[in-house]
């Protein structure tokens, strides 16, 4: 198992890296959809 991890430490931080920036987009993705639907409850408020 260590020998994997020495082995392919590369591919093991830009698997993690990945991972990250996948939270990311799926994040701001998610705020951008509360945003419009708040925005449309405003527009629909006046």
């Amino acid at each position: 198992m260590i020998d994997f991890f020495s082995q392919n430490q590369m591919y093991i931080v830009l698997f993690v890296v990945l991972l990250v920036w996948i939270g990311i987009v799926g994040y701001l993705m998610r705020i951008d959809k509360r945003v419009k639907n708040l925005e449309n409850t405003f527009e629909k408020g006046k």
